[in-house]
């Protein structure tokens, strides 16, 4: 048996891994659009800040046994009829057959097409390329006052990473708080520890135009937001959300749902015959609301991977369901979050009832304890365990807090 992968991050990789773990005799071939296979994206601001200095560092491995990995090699067309793929690399075009494919092609990041948006130094931030192009203009152009567009995971990681690098941070968001995957109480502490670290925060507003400054200005460029206010800047990133990289599976004939994300079924399956898919660009089964949503996380992503690998080969997996548990580092402080959030909740036909606490992470009469804002949710209806949120000291082992309710919601 061939299975051929496309894609190799979180998901691919994990689809190749477990079908050469469970046969051996399987040929597996991983498709690579770029040069590297299963880096971290969620590790690029820690490159960028300086605190991991060496990018190879965040490949999660670095040999792939058993598997042939084909870099800068980029998946053109997939005819499902015929099981074949048209790869395009340097030395021309191939096509290559399969008896079982797996489509983990990810997603890409949303670059808003505003004026401006296409000028030097405006860059988004979601692959290696990006990160090294990011990279290569700090070094070189020693910017001194950043803006960055969008106030979730990535623009809260890199509010941190480039004041930690010197630069003078301006964040945007267009939510009413920072960090809107969680309430807005909490975000409202996280935008105060921004602050306090010397980041400048507008919520409710978004990047309306970049403009350029003559040459002798004090910055190089104008960012003008939605309330007419003009931001000096020496680049500018973008992070305001990600969408499924679908085009490819599209045009194969694969049946598309939620936010343009692939359709596929708890085996992950698609509707096309010996398909299979998996990662950023699938639906994702949430386990609580019993029904399809999109959720970009690697967590989730070498999960589905793993399924998808096993059943391609003759396997019967189901993916079980995310919780959404997802935790995030902001300066000194760590943010967790898992289950639903009250909007969430109510929109699963849920009744929740949310209380929040404020205690120390462990007695007072021990030297070093520290508060922590826990948010606790439950359905009236049934009792049943809905969801929790955790803020305090990345000190306080937020994460590992956070998973024990996780673990008691699956």
């Amino acid at each position: 048996m061939h299975l051929l992968i496309i894609g190799g991050s979180d998901a691919g990789v994990s689809a190749a891994l477990r079908a050469h773990e469970l046969d051996a005799n399987v040929e597996v071939t991983m498709v690579v659009a770029d040069d590297y296979p299963n880096f971290s994206i969620c590790g690029l601001p820690y490159f960028l800040s300086g605190e991991t200095p060496d990018w190879r560092d965040l490949a999660h491995r670095k040999e792939f046994p058993g598997i042939n990995v084909l870099r800068r090699h980029v998946a053109e067309g997939i005819d499902a009829g015929n099981k074949t793929v048209l790869i395009r690399s340097a030395s021309g075009e191939k096509v290559h057959r399969y008896d079982r494919l797996v489509v983990a092609t990810g997603a890409e990041p949303i670059r808003p097409t505003l004026p401006g948006s296409d000028l030097d130094g405006v860059f988004v931030l979601h692959g290696m390329d990006d990160s090294f192009a990011v990279h290569r203009y700090l070094a070189d152009r020693a910017p001194k006052k950043a803006v960055l567009v969008g106030a979730g995971y990535i623009g809260l990681e890199m509010a941190d990473a480039l004041t930690q690098r010197g630069l003078e941070v301006i964040l945007l968001g267009r939510s009413p708080s920072v960090l809107p995957t969680v309430d807005p109480a909490l975000g409202r502490v996280v935008e105060e520890e921004l602050t306090r670290h010397g980041v400048r925060v507008f919520t409710g507003v978004s990047a309306h135009a970049i403009e350029e400054n003559s040459e002798n200005a004090a910055a190089r460029f104008h960012v003008v937001d939605s309330n007419g206010d003009r931001h000096l800047a020496d680049m500018i990133i973008f992070a305001v959300g990600v969408r499924p990289n679908t085009e490819l599976a599209a045009r194969a004939g694969a049946t598309l749902g939620i936010n343009g994300a692939i359709s596929v079924t708890r085996q992950m399956s698609t509707n096309l015959p010996a398909v299979y898919a998996a990662g950023d660009c699938v639906e994702t089964y949430h386990r609580l609301l019993d029904r399809e949503t999109y959720i970009s996380l690697g967590t989730i992503a070498h999960k589905q991977g793993r399924i998808a690998g096993e059943n391609a080969i003759g396997g019967d997996r189901q993916f079980a369901g995310a919780a959404g548990t997802q935790s995030i580092k902001v300066f000194e402080l760590a943010i967790a979050r898992t289950g639903l959030l009250d909007h969430e909740a109510r929109s699963g036909n849920f009744d929740p009832l949310t209380i929040s606490i404020e205690a120390n992470d462990h007695n007072a009469y021990y030297p070093g304890a520290v508060p922590l804002s826990v948010r606790m949710s439950g359905d009236r209806s049934t009792g049943a365990l809905l969801g929790a949120q955790i803020l305090g000291s990345r000190k306080a082992e937020i994460s590992k807090r956070i998973d024990i309710v996780a673990a008691a919601i699956f």
